[in-house]
């Protein structure tokens, strides 16, 4: 696999996100588990214990998260507060038409961790996120939606 397929591209703000998450899960959650362990060993039988199986299965969750925040960190590349304006890139804001349409709209240009549609935030794996990459301004692009391909016209790149 290569390199660009393992990256993951952070914000400044996603990036303190994960740090802090990977925080809490290490300290407040290892702890609230640890003391949920310790109460569930108190009511005696484990093998019958749901108290005690519920933890331990939390305990396998929180540290299958911190597994995979400290693997999204490691392999994290924060995004430029300031991109390219000429060319679209990862951390830039688009605005585009679809063809004969005069209703704009407005992308931010993130990772796969970062992505949220209901945000305007789109990962530069999707197909829109994709057919920007490396675009200019007042270019067409064509994406192939479910529905058929739908044609984008950039308005401008912020």
């Amino acid at each position: 696999m290569n390199n660009f397929q393992n990256t993951e591209y952070l914000s400044a703000e996603g990036f303190a996100r994960l740090k802090a998450e990977l925080e809490n899960l290490k300290t407040a959650k290892r702890k609230e588990i640890a003391g949920r362990l310790e109460y569930a060993k108190g009511l005696g039988d484990l093998s019958e214990n749901s108290e005690y199986h519920e933890a331990k299965e939390a305990q396998l969750e929180n540290e299958r998260r911190v597994a995979e925040v400290e693997d999204l960190l490691a392999r994290s590349i924060l995004m430029s507060a300031s991109p390219a304006k000429e060319n679209i890139t990862i951390g830039s804001t688009v605005i585009v038409a679809k063809a004969g349409s005069a209703d704009e709209m407005r992308f931010l240009l993130v990772g796969s961790e970062e992505a949220d549609p209901a945000k305007s935030k789109i990962s530069y794996e999707s197909p829109l996120g994709r057919a920007l990459l490396g675009r200019k301004k007042g270019e067409e692009i064509k994406v192939l939606a479910p529905k058929g391909e739908v044609k984008y016209n950039i308005l401008d790149i912020i």
